[in-house]
């Protein structure tokens, strides 16, 4: 397996306090942005991709549209406020021109992919779905499902590595 490249991660403020209620949007904002800034004093690489898990990515995805990155990986992007199909979180996604890749489980109620297809139709940005049969909003599939299939988590995540990885390189190179 190739290696994407060097990671970089970091706990939001209410994450590390253990407090349930995550920091309001804006805080949550300036804490990705100082992450990413941290980040970038490191010696250059060739793309900076922001990856995150659930509002991980979503705040990520409100990063790009005023920092410079190369790429967006949400994984478990929460389309629905707290799975009510009525509330979508899509505005952010739709002033988006940084490619994005979504990986997204098919039993996942925060992002019920007919709702995803519909914004992924209306976006500027490049935009790819890696869809995870059975998967949740964790990417999680069923012990029984995988054995129906004869595969293990282990496999799943590999796909999504995988196609993590294609996505990456199909990645123009930033600019020295």
């Amino acid at each position: 397996m190739s290696e994407i490249g060097d990671v970089e991660t970091f706990d939001y403020d209410y994450m590390r306090e253990h407090r349930k209620r995550p920091d309001p949007l804006p805080k949550l904002i300036a804490a990705h942005r100082q992450a990413l800034a941290e980040a970038q004093k490191k010696p250059p690489y060739a793309l900076t991709i922001l990856t995150g898990k659930s509002m991980g990515g979503r705040i990520g995805c409100h990063v790009s549209l005023t920092e410079n990155v190369d790429g967006l990986v949400c994984l478990g992007y929460p389309l629905c406020a707290m799975g009510d199909r009525t509330k979508l979180r899509d505005e952010v996604l739709r002033a988006l021109t940084t490619p994005i890749l979504f990986v997204q489980g098919t039993r996942d109620s925060l992002c019920p992919l007919d709702l995803l297809e519909r914004v992924r139709a209306e976006m500027k940005a490049p935009n790819f779905l890696h869809v995870v049969e059975g998967g949740d909003h964790s990417l999680r599939v069923p012990k029984r499902q995988l054995q129906g299939t004869g595969e293990t988590q282990e496999d799943i995540d590999q796909r999504i590595l995988k196609t993590i990885t294609r996505f990456v390189d199909q990645l123009p190179l930033a600019a020295d």
